[in-house]
């Protein structure tokens, strides 16, 4: 089934836009900006040699710099995407709407939720659309999901029970400015949950999980209540079958009413809905698509041309944001240790080694004779 995305009208012209970030969610905002009619690409920053040639050869026809200031300053730019990380975002976001420009940020806003929370005032005081990749919004599956719990199919919702877990990022790879798991990953499904209760966070309890001796938490549920009294439990980790020899995800979400139940699984391919309501059952299969990058680029237009507001907002993040990083402090401080760095170094390993033997499987694949 193909994403509902709001129709562009021709009759208004591309928004030129540039991006600012080249690793490969830059590339891909990049691509969703090229593939738009809504929107001209005419440059791309990155401060990385290697990343400025990738980007070079992608888009061979775009102006690609070094120094993301410029396209800023650019007064012929209208937009920016930023795809930094997120220590550099709070100044590059200012100096964006400082220069009139909308914005398109990857999460969290800020390294802090000081940092955070100190910009939502300027975002929120300019006349700039600034749209935040809370990607989970822009989802086909879950505009079904709150139409049908809209017509009032499974009555008042009491329960929200969010996982998503994974055998994911290991310690030292990615994360940084972002923080550990549960707010770089997690804070995505704490703004699920509070999206489907149509609340906010009143309490909680979190527990954490120490793997492999390492002093973060890579394993964190929470469990509590809106201040609507609708009760939730999150579960996030990427300690999930991290060497089994055919791993697997466990990722879903189930919407308990008092009448009827929404459950929603994915396995990063396809989402399957399972939705039970008083007078209709459906049974639907959606492509997953990723960060839904298409969809998010065509939202931000709509809005910026004059159309309604649909794309996950600055706020939604800083309160995602704040929730999860207060859960996560909560569940550090109680969280027992399993394991040893040496058992991590043995994960890190058999993780080299299955990412080998998926680069020669792909390169078989594209061996002229294995098209023919």
């Amino acid at each position: 089934m193909s994403k509902r995305i709001p129709v562009y009208q021709p009759s208004h012209a591309p928004i030129p836009v540039a991006v600012i970030g080249a690793g490969s969610m830059g590339r891909g905002s990049a691509q969703a900006f090229a593939d738009d009619p809504a929107w001209e690409l005419v440059a791309i920053a990155d401060i990385d040699p290697f990343a400025r040639e990738r980007a070079k050869e992608k888009f061979p026809d775009v102006r690609v710099v070094e120094d993301g200031a410029e396209l800023i300053a650019d007064p012929n730019i209208a937009a920016v995407g930023l795809m930094t990380l997120a220590d550099a975002r709070p100044a590059q976001i200012r100096a964006a709407l400082a220069a009139g420009k909308h914005v398109w940020a990857e999460k969290p806003i800020g390294e802090t939720i000081e940092q955070e929370e100190a910009l939502l005032e300027v975002i929120e005081g300019s006349d700039r659309h600034v749209a935040v990749n809370l990607f989970n919004r822009n989802g086909a599956y879950h505009e079904r999901m709150h139409a049908f719990m809209a017509a009032g199919e499974i009555g008042q919702v009491g329960c929200i029970r969010v996982r998503h877990q994974t055998p994911g990022g290991l310690p030292g790879f990615g994360h940084g400015p972002e923080g550990p798991p549960f707010h770089d990953c997690g804070m995505h499904y704490v703004d699920v949950a509070r999206w489907y209760a149509g609340g906010e966070y009143a309490d909680w309890h979190a527990q954490g999980l120490c793997y492999w001796g390492h002093p973060e938490p890579w394993w964190v549920s929470a469990h509590g209540t809106f201040d609507n009294g609708v009760v939730f439990s999150i579960t996030q980790g990427f300690i999930f079958g991290q060497e089994a020899e055919k791993p697997r995800s466990s990722c879903g979400l189930e919407v308990i009413g008092t009448k009827g139940v929404m459950v929603m699984e994915h396995d990063f391919h396809t989402v399957r809905l399972d939705l039970r309501g008083t007078s209709q059952t459906k049974q639907e299969e959606f492509p997953y698509g990723g960060k839904k990058l298409d969809v998010m680029a065509r939202r931000l237009a709509t809005a910026i041309i004059g159309g309604p507001v649909t794309y996950p907002t600055a706020r939604d993040t800083v309160v995602a944001s704040r929730v999860s990083w207060d859960m996560l402090r909560q569940a550090t401080s109680n969280a027992p240790v399993f394991g040893t760095p040496e058992d991590l170094e043995r994960v890190k390993a058999y993780r080299e080694e299955l990412g080998t033997r998926a680069r020669k499987r792909r390169e078989e694949r594209e061996k002229p004779e294995a098209r023919e």
